[in-house]
């Protein structure tokens, strides 16, 4: 479903040019929920970016469906870490804004509305405003947005990560649950947290840093349908802990090269 070509990615800073991507290349399977994990710095949400068509890569190609990425696209929508909501437009406006940018009509964006809004269990919030709505129902929100519009890849970039923690605890079984039980979707995941990244994912990709590129790829050993049970087993904690000790050496290594003391 989606092929990530040797993707380089160079910004400036001060008229000085720093790769913050180099070489990146992986597949995701149509169906898979995958999930990019590795040091501040090393271009995730770039990387999250650039398959969303929002940025360019200065080498290499995106494709989706063996199409190259030339830009957005109706086959793919975004979750964004801080909601992205219109303050001005209520639950309902903002859940069918999509698809009123598409040209459907009210009756049929309302009716894709609220069926998106009783799967994330707001139904009953569609004339309240995002001010008056808790941050989790608001990412609820920003999920049923994306939801709406039927894509068949969805790119989540840290969407729980200005949550309080149990509140990321509950979404992130209410997103499992609803992943589980909708229409086959395609999903990349940005996180920093170990604990998620394995909880969620079937497959995780371990990305470096200097540039950002990928360490490795990590099968997740749990099938689905997949319960909140699984984070008890012993084999989840020794899959966060093998995860914990790469990042650990990968974070150690980079503070050495800097020439900072651990």
């Amino acid at each position: 479903m989606i092929e990530l070509q040797d993707i380089g990615m160079t910004f400036e800073h001060d008229g000085v040019p720093f790769d913050a991507l180099g070489g990146v290349s992986f597949q995701v399977q149509e169906g898979e929920f995958a999930t990019l994990i590795g040091p501040s710095g090393c271009g995730k949400t770039t990387l999250l970016k650039i398959v969303a068509g929002l940025l360019s890569p200065t080498s290499g190609e995106v494709l989706v469906g063996d199409k190259p990425v030339r830009g957005p696209g109706t086959d793919r929508a975004v979750v964004f870490q801080n909601f992205v909501l219109l303050p001005w437009a209520d639950v309902m406006t903002n859940v069918s804004f999509g698809l009123e940018a598409r040209g459907t009509a009210r009756p049929e964006r309302e009716r894709r509305a609220a069926e998106e809004l009783a799967r994330v269990g707001l139904s009953g919030f569609e004339r309240h405003y995002p001010h008056q709505l808790s941050g989790g129902m608001q990412q609820r929100v920003g999920i049923a947005r994306a939801l709406a519009v039927d894509p068949a890849i969805l790119l989540l970039d840290e969407p729980f990560g200005a949550l309080d923690a149990l509140t990321r605890q509950l979404m992130q079984k209410d997103l499992l649950d609803l992943w589980q039980h909708s229409e086959p979707r395609t999903a990349m995941f940005v996180t920093h947290s170990m604990d998620e990244a394995v909880f969620l994912s079937d497959r995780i990709v371990l990305m470096n840093t200097r540039p950002g590129r990928v360490d490795s790829v990590i099968e997740v050993p749990f099938g689905r349908p997949r319960t909140e049970d699984v984070v008890r087993t012993p084999e989840y904690r020794e899959v966060v802990s093998d995860l914990w000790s790469r990042l650990e050496q990968m974070q150690r290594a980079d503070m050495a090269t800097r020439g900072e003391a651990p």
